[in-house]
């Protein structure tokens, strides 16, 4: 069973934003190498072709629950989860993980993916694409990893054993 996800309004904005931004500085760049090659240029488009590039690929593009497997679907790599593995699903609808502090991941821009910790839960994985409606999902071995469905409760109850 296949679960769309949809970006909330941060995100679009930010996206938007980053995207109309990137265009900007790399323009300017471009601009400058045409004029006169430079080092600092050609760095600073790589760096932001590599940093858009590596988070377009990342982003969660839809989550499918098999008969024995949650199926993270991004388009670089997919994350899969055993379901036998999963021990409890909580639901966060009303923007409770809203202050979760990013430790190392993407706070805006196609999403919000990478480790999150917020002192009530503990460290996080997010695999999200907005900050309500969120499920968290808790494994045996103790990982917490949070997902955004547009159907949370239809992917809950399609989660449940």
């Amino acid at each position: 069973m296949k679960f769309t996800t949809s970006l909330d309004r941060l995100a679009t904005i930010v996206t938007w934003g980053v995207s109309l931004l990137f265009i900007t500085i790399i323009g300017v760049q471009v601009k400058e190498l045409i004029h006169e090659f430079s080092t600092l240029s050609l760095i600073v488009i790589i760096l932001l072709l590599l940093v858009y590039l590596f988070t377009f690929l990342l982003r969660p593009l839809h989550y499918t629950i098999t008969d024995t497997t949650l199926i993270i679907q991004r388009p670089l790599s997919s994350k899969k989860i055993a379901r036998a593995d999963i021990e409890a699903l909580e639901l966060f609808i009303n923007g409770e993980l809203n202050w979760a502090i990013r430790t190392f991941g993407v706070g805006g821009l196609f999403g919000y993916f990478g480790r999150f910790f917020k002192g009530s839960i503990g460290s996080m994985t997010w695999y999200a694409t907005r900050r309500n409606k969120a499920v968290l999902i808790r494994t045996k071995k103790g990982d917490r990893i949070v997902v955004t469905p547009d159907d949370y409760e239809g992917f809950v109850t399609a989660l449940q054993p």
